[in-house]
């Protein structure tokens, strides 16, 4: 704004300026240049009837005289010819130039009294010549010519269009200065009521936007901002306050409720055993739930900033992680896809990502089938290489029964289980693995794969710019 309004300003004075300056000054000129042609036929014509007075009387000789004082009077050349264009006087020498062609000559001998005006150059100097028949009327005895150089008047034109770019250019600074000033009292509560935002945004508003500079309806909105801004954070502290004390106040009674279920193993007849492990089955759920509410709880009131993370490395550790407890299952965990570095992610992300995409697949997964967790650079056509950012693309496929498209676009939804789920889960996995991608700037999406299981892709911005290429990986592409 501290830019485009100042220009706005000053494209809209120029436009004014322009409009006003140019015909001003093209009037100017060409008053001048008239008032110039008036003044030359005025002393032309007096001169024309001393020179009409001795032509009459035969006094030829007096002619040269009088056109030599015309002459330093005028500050010019004087010229008187007769009726047929041949000269009678001349203050200067006429070598070389034809008279009988000059068109201002020829229009004052017409007898028609017309005068005759022309502008011509003479050894790079400007000239203005004006013609008059020595008597009006139709009986032309001779034509008087004089002639002077436009030094003067082109000199006060110059001057005056120089003194109306000086006005301008002064008119256009104090435009600029107005401008700039008005510019910066309008953005600067803009930029305080933007870093009062981010602030917010950031989970604080240590500094509340000012009320009292800028225009007056900034100046509300930055009012009404901190009233919203102190309320949000009233309820984001008492949202706190109350996770905090759920988390104490839920997890212990189902502790000590564990604790009792246990003691009371050795009392319990062989018959109740049954209920009894369900029971204590139903508590871990119930505790396992409780917990990934508090983690998506932290999550939601956390403003954490993605830092890079080496995702090859976290890949390569949790699979080694997974590995033993598959093994267990008879199903086999590896890693796919060339190495894509670092991406950015919040912290820890990309480790609780992995876990629960990797649980959710071995629950699903059969005997001696394989869990795949691969990456790769999201392919790219070659336009978009120069102006869409580097995307990493991690694939957690398995093998399992899949998801219909319907069930798909639900997954994500909070306690949702697909239908024939094995029971212990919480409904909580896919939904914390979204909302994590979206902290980190990607996103997650569970897609058919070519084994018939499901691919669940979730995306990273690359911290790195490599540019894309193609790869033999074993990363199986999207179906």
């Amino acid at each position: 704004m501290i830019r485009r309004l100042p220009l706005s300003y000053l494209a809209f004075a120029l436009l004014i300026l322009v409009c006003l300056e140019l015909p001003m000054g093209y009037i100017f000129a060409r008053g001048e240049r008239l008032q110039m042609v008036g003044e030359l036929e005025h002393q032309a014509e007096i001169l024309g009837a001393y020179a009409d007075s001795a032509i009459r009387n035969g006094e030829h000789h007096l002619l040269d005289t009088f056109a030599r004082q015309g002459a330093e009077k005028l500050g010019g050349d004087v010229l008187v010819v007769d009726q047929n264009g041949s000269v009678l006087a001349s203050s200067r020498s006429l070598a070389g130039e034809n008279l009988r062609e000059a068109p201002e000559l020829v229009a004052a001998l017409s007898g028609s009294g017309t005068i005759g005006v022309r502008a011509m150059e003479r050894d790079g100097t400007q000239f203005l010549s004006v013609a008059v028949p020595t008597e009006p009327g139709p009986v032309v005895r001779g034509a008087v010519r004089l002639t002077i150089p436009t030094a003067s008047l082109e000199g006060r034109i110059h001057k005056f269009w120089l003194s109306l770019l000086v006005a301008g250019l002064t008119v256009l600074t104090a435009v600029a200065i107005v401008a700039v000033a008005l510019a910066r009292w309008i953005s600067q509560p803009i930029r305080e009521l933007e870093q009062a935002t981010a602030g917010l945004a950031a989970g604080a508003l240590t500094q509340p936007a000012p009320t009292s500079t800028g225009p007056p309806e900034l100046r509300r909105l930055a009012a009404t901002f901190n009233r919203t801004a102190q309320r949000l954070q009233k309820l984001i502290e008492s949202q706190q306050s109350f996770t905090g004390h759920a988390s104490h106040q839920l997890k212990t009674p189902l502790a000590a409720l564990r604790l009792r279920l246990e003691n009371l193993e050795p009392d319990v007849l062989p018959a109740g055993q049954a209920n009894l492990s369900a029971a204590a089955t139903e508590i871990d759920r119930l505790s396992a739930m409780i917990d990934g509410l508090l983690m998506m709880a932290r999550l939601d009131e956390a403003a954490m900033e993605p830092e890079p993370t080496d995702l090859d490395r976290v890949i390569e550790d949790r699979v080694r992680h997974w590995e033993f407890t598959a093994a267990r299952r008879r199903v086999r965990v590896r890693t796919a896809g060339t190495p894509v570095g670092v991406v950015w992610a919040v912290p820890g992300a990309v480790e609780q990502i992995i876990d629960n995409l990797v649980a959710n697949a071995l629950n699903v997964s059969p005997p001696k089938s394989t869990i795949t967790v691969g990456r790769r650079f999201r392919p790219m056509s070659r336009a978009e290489r120069h102006r869409a950012p580097i995307i990493v693309e991690m694939h957690v496929i398995d093998e399992g029964p899949g998801l219909r498209p319907a069930e798909a676009a639900r997954a994500f939804d909070r306690f949702w289980r697909a239908p024939g789920a094995p029971k212990g889960g919480t409904g909580l996995g896919l939904a914390l693995v979204a909302q994590l991608a979206e902290a980190s700037g990607g996103r997650a999406v569970l897609l058919p794969a070519a084994s018939g299981g499901v691919d669940a892709v979730v995306t990273f911005p690359a911290v790195t710019q490599p540019a894309p290429r193609r790869t033999d990986s074993p990363v199986p592409a999207r179906v």
